[in-house]
């Protein structure tokens, strides 16, 4: 009896995971230390003068499964706290907000045929741009992964 128990919910937990949907809830979102945080959910990875930006686990987890994505022409510029995008879901659709100033150099054309990497993978695979940064100064009004989780705490508490 318990064999038969443990081997339906194996297949429950495979069968949960292919469908990308969560067998437990989710106590919170992932928060990566060494990027940095908008209030608006967009986080920045810094390297050089080079900034890659996405949304945060945080924002897919809320916006459910991304059907679409808005992507800027490389090129733009971009202003931080200034929309450059959009992510629709099934729920509705987000603008998404520069969390940084500079010039677009690349966008992720993967999502383009891939949506819902921005949910399956937001911090790495479902990136939305890189952008050649015009004023580094600017991620000082960031914030760090401390701030942002204690942040979206208390968002969601709401």
């Amino acid at each position: 009896m318990a064999m038969a128990a443990s081997s339906r919910l194996f297949w429950a937990s495979r069968a949960a995971a292919y469908l990308r949907i969560s067998t437990f809830p989710r106590a919170f979102s992932t928060v990566l230390k060494d990027l940095k945080y908008a209030d608006t959910h967009e986080w920045v990875k810094v390297e050089g003068d080079s900034a890659t930006v996405g949304i945060t686990d945080h924002a897919q987890d809320h916006l459910g499964d991304v059907v679409f994505v808005e992507l800027p022409e490389v090129g733009s510029s971009v202003s931080q706290g200034n929309n450059f995008g959009a992510v629709e879901s099934v729920k509705a659709t987000s603008d998404v907000n520069s969390p940084v100033s500079g010039e677009v150099v690349e966008v992720n054309e993967k999502l383009s045929e891939e949506p819902g990497l921005v949910n399956a993978s937001p911090y790495d695979k479902g990136w939305i741009i890189k952008v050649k940064l015009s004023d580094s100064g600017e991620l000082n009004s960031l914030m760090d992964d401390e701030k942002y989780s204690k942040f979206c705490e208390e968002e969601d508490k709401h």
